[in-house]
């Protein structure tokens, strides 16, 4: 960089000036653009306000509204020499149907031949929503201002307004007095709000242009804004969050073959992801560093160190709270291990947690610290050895250097499990050390590996740097039980972690961590299915984070909430140790009131560039019972702008745990091509009609794409109790009392009322 830039002395520090803007559709094809401040604290300036940009979440989930804003703005930078936005811009940003595009354009009386411009004055954002409304005509919206009232007149009343919000748009599992119905100056104040026309304005009406503004606004997104910041309690402990983790981290491809990267580690970080990956080898006895890569395959190396200086620069850029460093440790070398710790204490400094909290001792019984506690902190998972205390002769302390067995299942899928590859073997003969530590010496053999998957002896430097999560072997349940030691825990590869998940896994994940990783036949990174792992209160889902197929969607539209800071609190019965929980239920839980769930897809807007079929399908992730795909509208005919199905809702008619289950709505050319889903948690989804912003596969906002739908979430009624609940919701509809009161005599079943006395 400094060749490049003229610069030719060391003590020149060019990169202090350079802000790198590094951008990307994911996480491994991404671009670089670099830019030179004149001073150091305009760099600084600079980075600040287009990381706040880059990571705002709110903004990232504005309303429909801000959108359009946004694809205005986008359309105002893109001029010519003389200033002026060409309309072959315009025609490419809305290319499915171009002659469409020019004839409105024309209707708004601007310029619409291709080689022609339009000056910026007079593409004002008025003119371009005007522009909009011509492009993508809405009878979907003129049928709901018939359904509430319009009949006929381009309006609705205040009065009409205020029963659309408090009826049809109005959260039924919210309580009246914490959360009250509108009243009318609150209605009155989104008129003046939304409505642009001042004939309207003045008469308390609202037109169909302000109507649909008002469901693009702030106040009617799909899910609260509170969902989305930082909501959940961060004071419980560890063991009491689902954790967003990555397996194999470095790899950008295939786990045989392909190129292993540094910058995986920062834009897996930057995504909100709180444990990663270090799969650490032995360097080279010509410059004697350790190196990172997939063993006994063709991925390429990268250095250990570069890869610590980039988690330190990244760690705590999108959130604040642990990280989590999972060591699969194979330097058979003390040497080049003592390296790797000066390296992790140098370059994290007071960031890395090498001893533990006063409150919290490594000792049986004692719960982990809470995310919040720990802030900023880096934490190790490595193997951890332990010193035995002997009286030796003349009362001196002979010491003895024990390692904790290696794990059952190795904390990496090894390329051995694939019968495509089998086992490869090296020089199986261990390595014997003499370490010296003061006036003792401690003889430490350290075996060389035999294959991808094993794991060498910790030294005692390595050994230092782990406290809250260590890894042990892992034997069972109930001896786990009875260890009970909280800061213990265990990696399993994910067909051994099916196996468990009939025994206890619930209350295991109730103290302690776990990690499930791909098994290891899964040599094209794809990724399974973490729902099944989180039902069981398994912490650490570690998921390829190169491959964004259907498990990495859902995982990164999932940790998306609670301001993407990596943990998501598990729902409470899955935390208390007073009640089990069985993860393979049918039934109604105890304490906890299932949700019905329906939706209705109306309508998209501006879903792709060509003129082709559009579809969408509706799935449900949860437990067991909850999981239900898929739903599919029908193909809609070569309409891309506004295509609209307005078909028979898709019900979802019990859903025993809404707080563990999420709603994925995705759009599809015909054919299959992915063009945009969103991930919505069932307990936070708003009832009534909302858009959906669609996003790609790696979660970030699309522009214009979107849908218009409607959502009606209630508390579940059984069957036999429907009629129950609609006599005591609608008394009148009953003849008479003697009559309502046998209904509902029949309906509670209990037929001692009418033989007591003193009853009515």
């Amino acid at each position: 960089m400094r060749e490049i830039l003229g610069f030719a002395s060391a003590e020149q520090r060019p990169e202090d000036k350079l802000v790198t803007v590094v951008y990307g559709t994911d996480m491994v094809n991404v671009n670089f653009l670099n830019f030179m401040a004149v001073q150091e604290d305009t760099a600084k300036i600079w980075t600040e306000g287009l990381f706040k940009l880059a990571t705002n979440i709110l903004a990232q989930n504005s309303p429909r509204n801000a959108f359009l804003q946004k694809a205005y703005t986008k359309l105002k930078f893109q001029v010519n020499q003389d200033g002026r936005i060409p309309v072959k811009n315009i025609l490419k940003m809305f290319a499915a149907d171009k002659k469409r595009v020019e004839t409105a354009l024309e209707s708004c009386g601007l310029n619409f031949n291709r080689g022609e411009s339009i000056k910026p004055e007079e593409f004002t954002l008025e003119i371009f929503e005007r522009f909009l409304n011509k492009l993508c005509l809405r009878p979907d919206i003129d049928k709901i201002l018939i359904e509430n009232g319009a009949k006929g007149k381009p309006y609705l009343t205040l009065e009409q307004l205020m029963e659309f919000i408090n009826q049809k748009q109005r959260d039924p599992r919210l309580n009246e007095i914490l959360f009250p119905p509108l009243k009318r100056d609150q209605v009155r104040q989104l008129i003046e709000k939304y409505e642009p026309n001042r004939q309207f304005l003045e008469r308390d009406q609202i037109s169909m242009e302000g109507f649909s503004r008002f469901l693009g606004g702030d106040e009617n997104s799909i899910v609260p804004p509170e969902a989305l910041d930082l909501s959940d309690d961060m004071t419980q402990p560890l063991t009491s969050y689902f954790i967003n983790s990555s397996h194999n981290t470095y790899l950008t491809a295939g786990q045989l073959t392909g190129n292993s990267s540094v910058e995986m580690y920062r834009q897996v970080l930057l995504t909100g992801c709180r444990c990663i990956e270090l799969d650490c080898w032995k360097g080279r006895p010509q410059d004697e560093e350790p190196f990172i890569t997939h063993g006994f395959t063709m991925t390429t190396e990268i250095p250990f160190k570069e890869v610590i200086e980039a988690i330190a620069e990244s760690a705590f850029k999108t959130s604040p709270f642990p990280v989590i460093l999972s060591f699969e440790n194979h330097v058979d070398s003390a040497k080049q291990q003592a390296k790797m710790a000066e390296y992790c204490r140098n370059i994290f400094g007071d960031a890395l947690l090498t001893e533990p909290l006063e409150k919290y001792p490594l000792q049986p019984g004692f719960s982990l610290p809470s995310p919040q506690e720990l802030l900023g902190r880096i934490l190790v998972k490595n193997k951890k050895r332990h010193r035995v205390g002997a009286k030796g002769p003349e009362g001196s302390v002979k010491r003895r250097v024990s390692e904790q067995p290696s794990n059952t299942y190795s904390d990496s899928s090894s390329i051995c499990d694939s019968p495509a590859v089998g086992t490869l073997n090296s020089d199986s003969a261990d390595v014997s050390l003499t370490l010296s530590n003061g006036d003792e010496q401690i003889e430490e053999r350290i075996p060389k590996c035999g294959t991808a998957s094993s794991e060498v002896s910790a030294t005692e430097e390595m050994s230092n740097l782990v406290n809250y999560v260590e890894p042990v072997k892992f034997k069972s349940f109930d001896v786990a039980n009875k260890r009970n030691k909280y800061y213990e825990m265990s990696s399993f590869v994910e067909t051994k972690a099916l196996e468990q998940l009939t025994k206890s896994p619930m209350e295991y994940n109730k103290k302690q961590l776990s990690r499930i990783y791909p098994k290891g036949t899964r040599v094209d990174s794809s990724n399974y299915m973490p729902q099944v792992f989180w039902n069981a209160g398994c912490q650490m889902a570690a998921l390829n984070f190169q491959t964004l197929d259907l498990a990495m969607q859902l995982n990164m539209g999932i940790f998306e909430y609670n301001r993407r800071s990596g943990y998501l609190l598990k729902p409470e019965f899955m935390r208390r140790t007073d009640k089990p929980f069985d993860p393979f239920t049918e039934n109604i839980v105890d304490g906890i009131v299932a949700n019905t769930v329906k939706i209705k897809i109306i309508s998209g807007q501006f879903l792709s560039d060509k003129r082709v079929g559009i579809y969408v399908e509706v799935d449900m992730f949860g437990l067991p019972v909850d999981t239900k795909r898929k739903y599919k509208t029908k193909t809609s005919q070569g309409n891309s702008f506004n295509p609209v199905w307005d078909e028979e809702p898709f019900e979802f008619p019990k859903v025993v745990l809404p707080t563990l289950a999420s709603l994925r709505i995705a759009v599809f050319e015909e054919g299959g091509k992915f063009v945009g889903h969103r991930i919505l948690p069932v307990s936070a989804i708003r009832p009534g009609y909302h858009y959906i912003c669609l996003r790609n596969e790696i979660n970030q906002p699309l522009c214009l794409p979107a849908l218009l739908v409607y959502t009606e979430v209630n508390d579940y009624i059984p069957d036999n109790h429907q009629e129950y609940i609609k006599a005591l919701m609608f008394p009148t509809q009953h003849v008479s009392l003697d009559e309502r009161a046998k209904k509902l005599v029949a309906l509670i079943g209990d037929t001692e009322v009418q033989k007591t006395p003193g009853h009515s």
